[in-house]
């Protein structure tokens, strides 16, 4: 493969371009060099916190060896694909969070837009669905186009415990069932390795194919391990190309100098921001396959970076919220907001240097010279104009922006962007003296729905939700 050889992996590399973050581009509202140099320290202790503690279970950096340790799970995912290719119709993934997320976004980015519609000959597998909500209507809706009988279900959740993906699960259950279908036959899990509901279901049916969710890997960080790779293996994506493409961005990024080190420059450059009261960070993608990777990074930056206490246990209440924006599409509803509205956003555009294809614009309309100027171009390069034009006006605004250039899109670059950003979220968690890799935040809602379906263990917490009061008529309209 191409990614094995040094002149192409070069050639695919991700580069940061941050000059429409600085001064000589924004004037005063530009950081100086002198800015930037006093985050060398704060950036070299993240660069040595992320360093010293890689690959440690116990701080859920597993992660970061993903790249690296893999080679006998993959080699056995490859041959379940295979599998899975040749004897179902479709593939089902049931979860929740960054168990959905990645799957969704490695899809929409890496196979045909309309990837379900084609005919099987052009898909060469399954048709792909995700169910990552409990909305009654999506699951009546997916069965309603899938039969069961002829789909593989992979339920991922590493405790077992995820009330969503479990009644997934409960209504799949049911439904083989009432089929005379062995759960084995249809069902593949990816759990914990030892412990868990999905370990003891899988025990008491006499072992359904099970692959492991890392101790050490936090959902939001899951792409790159079974959770990520299996969908991705089953649609023919190139795992081991988005693994090569992680491992290459790692080995850019082994040096805590920031203007050498692309994820440590991002984070520097988002802190810095934050630090100035710009608390909301776009993801604007100007490419329809990159479009779910804004959402998968909304999660991981959100639920990483929103916190109230710092690891020395001071309370705070840090984080910097992510907005996800499509170019072209959102420069005619959002783009208003970022050039003229408040000064508190920083705008990440994702930029492709070549797209899949040039899609010639045809001459006509040669009286109209409004549209006649169009014809003899390519959409390739009407989009990457409108871009550029989009960085221009938000420069020229006194608006903060930066751009990772991305080659083109496979699988070695797509798994450059995705170690970047886990990289780029660790080191300001780091920055900012925070547990980057809990979710306590969570954890109150889940309770209260606990609570409120009656289950054992949470009496006290459904007390405190009946003693909270009745709703006011005043304040109902």
């Amino acid at each position: 493969m191409g990614y094995k050889t040094r002149e192409w992996r070069g050639s695919m590399r991700v580069t940061l371009d941050y000059n429409n973050m600085t001064e000589a581009a924004l004037g005063d509202k530009g950081f100086s060099d002198k800015k930037l140099r006093s985050y060398a320290a704060k950036a070299k202790e993240a660069f040595d916190y992320v360093k010293e503690n890689r690959g440690k279970d116990e701080l859920y950096m597993g992660w970061t060896e993903l790249p690296y340790n893999q080679d006998e799970i993959v080699a056995d995912i490859l041959a379940t694909a295979k599998t899975v290719r040749k004897k179902f119709e479709c593939f089902v993934v049931l979860g929740i969070g960054g168990s959905a997320l990645g799957p969704i976004m490695a899809f929409n980015a890496l196979c045909h837009l309309h990837y379900n519609d084609l005919p099987k000959y052009k898909r060469k597998g399954p048709k792909f669905y995700v169910e990552d909500n409990v909305d009654p209507v999506r699951m009546r809706d997916l069965l309603d186009v899938i039969d069961p009988t002829k789909t593989c279900f992979n339920v991922i959740s590493k405790s077992g415990a995820t009330s969503e993906t479990m009644t997934q699960y409960l209504i799949i259950l049911d439904l083989l069932q009432k089929a005379g279908v062995s759960v084995k036959d249809n069902v593949i899990f990816t759990t914990d390795a030892k412990k868990g509901n999905l370990k003891k279901i899988s025990d008491e049916l006499g072992g359904i194919k099970s692959y492991v969710l890392p101790d050490g890997v936090g959902g939001r960080f899951s792409q790159l391990c079974p959770v990520g790779l299996l969908p991705a293996a089953v649609l023919g994506i190139d795992i081991k190309g988005l693994l090569a493409g992680a491992a290459y961005m790692d080995g850019l990024c082994k040096t805590p100098t920031i203007g050498k080190n692309p994820a440590l420059a991002c984070a520097v450059l988002q802190i810095a921001a934050m630090e100035e009261g710009k608390n909301v960070g776009v993801m604007m993608p100007y490419s329809d396959n990159l479009k779910f990777l804004a959402d998968w990074y909304c999660q991981l930056w959100a639920e990483s970076l929103g916190k109230n206490v710092r690891l020395d246990g001071t309370p705070c209440n840090v984080g910097q919220t992510p907005v996800k924006s499509l170019g072209v599409t959102d420069q005619h509803s959002q783009v208003q907001l970022y050039t003229e509205g408040p000064y508190d956003k920083v705008v990440t555009f994702l930029s492709l240097k070549k797209y899949g294809c040039e899609m010639p614009i045809p001459h006509g309309c040669e009286n109209i010279p409004d549209v006649a100027f169009l014809g003899g171009h390519t959409m390739e390069e009407l989009i990457q104009a409108e871009n550029a034009a989009t960085a221009y006006a938000l420069t020229k605004a006194g608006r903060l922006n930066y751009t990772l250039w991305i080659p083109e899109l496979n699988a070695f670059t797509l798994g450059q962007l995705l170690f970047l950003f886990e990289l780029q979220t660790a080191y300001a968690g780091a920055m900012l003296n925070i547990d980057t890799f809990n979710q306590p935040g969570v954890e109150e809602g889940k309770k209260a729905t606990f609570a409120l379906l009656g289950k054992a263990g949470y009496e006290e917490k459904k007390k405190e939700l009946d003693q909270k009061g009745e709703k006011n008529e005043k304040y109902i309209v």
